[in-house]
């Protein structure tokens, strides 16, 4: 038994053997089928060499092209910036030939309304005096230049033979012809005419002047050889149209130069708005090639990513069936071995055939069980086998859904981003489309406001020349008024002095009437016996009846009794009227001593007030407008406490004059400045502007904004400034505004530009 079970043992080993055997080789040659199929199709997904390549330049095309963008990207805010700064070259050029050109204007629109007077024109429209010396020729000559060169007018200049001989000026003592180009009837008038260097030479040489000779400053002070003597004032008339003539000369020559710069200017701004337009369309061609190059990345992305995950999936295949393929190798090896064994075994054991009718009955009744057995281990081992597929399969299929559920993640943020930048790219297409249309309507509606507010300003400018002569004459009418009504106050004072003292005989006689009659002036003539209608007697007869009532009383010789007592209290009130009167003369030297003492400490504080004033005033002057020169003086009285204020200044390419003499944006920066120098003198720890700018161009108004920094930065005030002006919110450190958000609800926004812009730096 034992033996025939070892050989039983053996005879199975055998056959299982077989069995395992010929199931690994037939599922080695599956393997071996599919693994070559595999191998096959994998070969060229697996090789991504030209994917790579392609990606990698487009890469490179996209990173050149966004290059080349950004280049123009900087040439064109290059050109941009270049162009604003030669268009605020030209507009600056522009608003000073238009001052020119309406100063120009309103000269010639004097000139010729004094033209247009009378049908004679004045000699002196043939005048020509040299700049500076229109005051001394309006002093010499004065209102006589009004006459007419023509012989027919009713007041005109003869033509005169010269003097013979002709009277010698005093030595050391220049001729005003030498400045003055006139017709020769004027000739004998200008030849006796000396012209001084100052007021104190004038006086020294005034006593030595010949009959017809006269000498003048270059003022307009004025000695003529019969004693009149006129100090420099008001200029004449004359004086005023020379002046106005030579000014339309000299402006007239600058024109020119200044509208052959603003053609400069303009061909260069043209030129440099030209090359705003190439480089803009430069870049637009630029970010068209940035779009394309991206466009094409992505899509050699793509496919590199796609050709990626196709590759890792049949690599990850052929390694699942190679590690098969190695475990399909071993079982068959171990099937080989076990029947090899089996077979030896077997051998071993002999033929037994003795025993073999029993083996057969037994085997006959095993067989069906051994064949179950056998069936049952099959179909085990084949579930055995198909489980670990299974799980094998479940392993891959989780790699793979891992894989696949990471790619769709990036594959849907991917697309997420795709889609933001291409709403960002429609929403910036949109906005840019309606762009340029929208700044052309700007454009043309700035260019008709320009427009508007040159024509207004020309003729604000006419205006201001006109209003300027009109206040010239109102001052001298005022001033001739102010000399009328000194001399009526006078006379009012002497005439109301003269009616007091009358007012005062009045009185004193109808004391006395009371006194000696006992009743008022009105009543007199009923103590009388003269009847209704009567006339009085005489005034001699009455007196000497006076006279003689007077004796008798006299005579009669009244006593009053109370006299003394009078005569104490008479005392008494003078002693109490002298003491009044002392301490009233002692009051007011005090009160004249504390006036004295407040009127020198007044005055000196005022000086050096004023001092401290004009050091700031023409240093922030100087500042505002780049150059030039003012200052402060006192007018009109030597004392500083009844003094006025005269402002002198005199921008870059100017003459020094009067405030009145600028233009309204000059006057404007001349007041800030001035209100800015008294502010130095005793800062405050708040200032508050309201539309200060408002009357001020860019150029200016960047001044004014670097001076409020300066001020800011010396004494630590805080400036609030109220404004409407871009360039001034621009620089502030806070800014507030007030927006509506809802209809009738205003809502306060701010913004702190000093954070901002540390924002900015930090990104």
């Amino acid at each position: 038994a034992t033996a025939d079970s070892s050989r039983a043992t053996a005879r199975q080993k055998i056959e299982e053997a077989k069995l395992r055997g010929g199931r690994a080789l037939r599922r080695l040659e599956e393997i071996d089928e599919h693994l070559d199929a595999t191998r096959i199709q994998a070969q060229p997904a697996l090789d991504l060499q030209a994917e790579e390549v392609t990606a990698q330049q487009c890469e490179a095309a996209m990173t050149a092209a966004r290059s080349h963008w950004e280049d123009t990207e900087t040439a064109r805010a290059r050109a941009q910036e270049a162009d604003q700064t030669v268009r605020d070259e030209l507009q600056e050029l522009r608003g000073e030939q238009a001052k020119v050109q309406a100063e120009i204007i309103a000269l010639e629109g004097l000139l010729a309304e004094r033209e247009t007077d009378a049908p004679w024109s004045p000699i002196l429209d043939a005048v020509t005096v040299e700049p500076g010396y229109e005051p001394a020729l309006g002093a010499a000559v004065g209102d006589d230049l009004n006459g007419a060169a023509d012989d027919t007018a009713p007041v005109h200049w003869s033509s005169l033979p010269p003097f013979a001989p002709p009277p010698i000026l005093l030595e050391g003592v220049r001729p005003l012809s030498e400045v003055v180009q006139a017709p020769a009837k004027l000739a004998r008038r200008l030849s006796q005419v000396g012209l001084v260097s100052d007021h104190a030479a004038g006086m020294a040489l005034h006593s030595t002047l010949k009959p017809g000779q006269r000498l003048v400053t270059q003022d307009g002070d004025l000695w003529r050889w019969d004693g009149f003597v006129s100090t420099s004032g008001a200029p004449s008339a004359a004086a005023q149209r020379l002046k106005h003539k030579n000014r339309l000369k000299e402006l007239r020559g600058e024109i020119e130069t200044r509208r052959a710069a603003s053609e400069d200017a303009e061909a260069r701004a043209n030129a440099a708005r030209a090359l705003v337009n190439q480089t803009a369309e430069a870049e637009k061609e630029r970010r068209a090639a940035v779009r394309v190059a991206e466009q094409a990345l992505e899509k050699a992305r793509t496919a590199l990513a796609e050709r990626q995950r196709i590759a890792a999936a049949l690599e990850s295949r052929i390694t699942s069936l190679e590690e098969t393929h190695k475990t399909l190798i071993g079982e068959r090896d171990e099937a080989g071995a076990q029947e090899k064994e089996a077979q030896a075994a077997l051998t071993a054991l002999g033929d037994g055939s003795a025993e073999r009718q029993r083996q057969a009955d037994l085997q006959r009744q095993l067989g069906g069980r051994r064949n179950e057995l056998m069936e049952a281990r099959a179909a085990y081992d084949a579930l055995t086998r198909a489980s670990e597929e299974r799980q094998r399969r479940l392993a891959t299929l989780a790699e793979d859904t891992q894989s696949w559920s990471t790619r769709r993640g990036e594959a849907e943020r991917q697309l997420e981003a795709q889609m933001e930048r291409e709403g960002a790219a429609v929403t910036e297409v949109e906005d840019l489309a309606g762009k340029p249309e929208a700044l052309a309507e700007q454009r043309q509606a700035l260019m008709v406001q320009l427009e508007a507010a040159e024509r207004g300003r020309s003729a604000a400018a006419d205006a201001l020349t006109r209003a300027e002569t009109v206040l010239t004459q109102a001052n001298q009418t005022l001033r001739e008024a102010e000399a009328s009504a000194a001399t009526a106050r006078e006379e009012r004072v002497r005439r109301e002095a003269a009616v007091a003292q009358a007012q005062q005989a009045l009185e004193t006689l109808a004391a006395a009437i009371q006194e000696r009659i006992g009743c008022a002036p009105s009543e007199v003539r009923a103590q009388t016996r003269l009847n209704e209608g009567e006339e009085p007697p005489a005034l001699e007869k009455a007196e000497k009846s006076l006279q003689r009532l007077i004796s008798e009383r006299d005579n009669m010789g009244a006593i009053n009794l109370r006299a003394e007592q009078e005569s104490t209290e008479l005392g008494e009130q003078i002693d109490t009227l002298d003491t009044e009167k002392e301490d009233l003369i002692n009051a007011i030297a005090r009160l004249r001593d504390g006036i004295s003492k407040l009127n020198r400490e007044g005055r000196q504080r005022l000086l050096q007030s004023f001092k401290e004033v004009d050091a700031h005033f023409r240093t922030l002057f100087t500042s505002l407008f780049g150059g030039g020169r003012a200052h402060l003086s006192l007018t009109d009285a030597d004392d500083p406490l009844e003094a006025g204020l005269e402002i002198m200044a005199s921008p870059p390419g100017k003459r020094l004059g009067n405030l009145g003499l600028l233009s309204g944006g000059e006057q404007a920066l001349t007041a800030i400045a001035l209100l800015f120098a008294v502010f130095m003198v005793n800062p405050a720890p708040i200032c508050v502007l309201d539309e200060v700018d408002a009357p001020l161009d860019d150029a200016n108004v960047d001044r004014f904004c670097k001076l409020i920094t300066q001020i800011t930065e010396a004494t630590g005030t805080r400036v609030i400034v109220v404004t409407h002006h871009r360039m001034s919110m621009a620089r502030v450190d806070r800014l507030f505004g007030v927006t509506m958000a809802e209809r009738g609800v205003s809502k306060l926004v701010s913004v702190n530009l000093k954070e901002a812009e540390s924002f900015r730096e930090t990104a």
